[in-house]
């Protein structure tokens, strides 16, 4: 059989051009990138970085729109909900497989009706105190929690967020109790942290650094498997001795179910080359997050592997939301 070489060739590209179009013209009206947490947080800053680069890309708005609520659930079930035309886009963090697990009667799968299109970045959680406190290391705060269990508390942004599972996974390892105090949201229990109301927390780098420049903060560990370089004197829990605590935060772009594969891989060449940007690059950076990237298939694979680790914590843990 004679294969026309030009023939393929001319398919391929003809493929590509209506990937690229089916990014820019079937949808005349903007694009939104659903944020399902407040501004001003990591994932709003992704949102509001990589947004007007899209834009300028697929030659469309973009409209950053934040949807908060039900620990995230509100804004992702929009997209879930959404045509698969590449006119709407989830922005998320790891805490969309979390709530997988806490919360099994959501009315959608957040892992199998959503279409992984690019990681963005990672994040690293530090584990903090306030300076009355006394502890200089996270060995301190081991030794007062194991000498009067459930006595020490800790504050997080609400059951079920990255800082809560967190610090679960760190009683876990290290063998210690302390009693959660759950927020609705991370500025009041930034501020009760601060005022010394609560012993200890896990923040997002980018969140916590400021206060421990400050000093109105002291940081006692990372949680992650290497050290970090706005704060390289920092140790790692595990160099610590102080619990196996790698609780890095994924975070990434999500399409609904169902969004052609073309359409998908387009998006993903797209934000990539929107993440090689120094400019970029920069603004990720100087918030304490590190860009990152990754094919469709790979970010599913990371989805999924995240989604088995949380789930059994929770399920170990006997944690449910509230």
């Amino acid at each position: 059989m004679v294969v026309d070489v030009s023939f393929l060739r001319r398919g391929l590209v003809a493929a590509a051009l209506l990937a690229t179009v089916g990014l820019s013209a079937a949808q005349e009206g903007p694009l939104r990138l659903i944020v399902p947490f407040t501004p001003g947080t990591g994932i709003d800053l992704i949102a509001r970085t990589v947004g007007p680069k899209l834009s300028e890309r697929l030659k469309r708005p973009v409209v950053v729109e934040n949807r908060a609520g039900a620990a995230g659930n509100i804004g992702t079930e929009a997209v879930v909900r959404a045509a698969p035309d590449g006119s709407t886009l989830l922005v998320s963090v790891n805490t969309l497989v979390m709530n997988r697990s806490l919360y099994p009667q959501m009315p959608f799968d957040p892992v199998r009706d959503l279409q992984p299109v690019s990681l963005t970045s990672w994040g690293q959680l530090i584990l903090v105190t306030h300076p009355r406190s006394g502890f200089k290391t996270a060995a301190d705060l081991i030794a007062a929690a194991k000498k009067a269990p459930g006595k020490l508390n800790y504050a997080s942004p609400g059951v079920g967020t990255p800082h809560h599972l967190s610090m679960e996974l760190f009683k876990n390892t290290a063998k210690v109790f302390l009693t959660h105090i759950p927020y609705r949201g991370t500025g009041p229990a930034v501020t009760d942290m601060i005022g010394g109301q609560v012993d200890a927390m896990f923040l997002p780098i980018h969140v916590a650094l400021p206060q421990v420049r400050s000093g109105r903060l002291v940081a006692l560990g990372i949680g992650s498997d290497k050290r970090h370089p706005l704060l390289p004197d920092l140790p790692t829990l595990s160099e610590a001795r102080a619990g196996e605590v790698n609780v890095d935060m994924w975070y990434g772009i999500f399409a609904p179910k169902g969004m052609p594969a073309a359409q998908v891989a387009a998006l993903n060449r797209e934000i990539n080359d929107i993440l090689r940007a120094e400019d970029v690059k920069k603004a990720f950076e100087g918030q304490g997050m590190d860009p990152a990237s990754d094919t469709p298939d790979g970010f599913a694979k990371l989805v999924a592997r995240d989604a088995d680790r949380w789930a059994a914590l929770i399920k170990a843990q006997g944690i449910k939301a509230e």
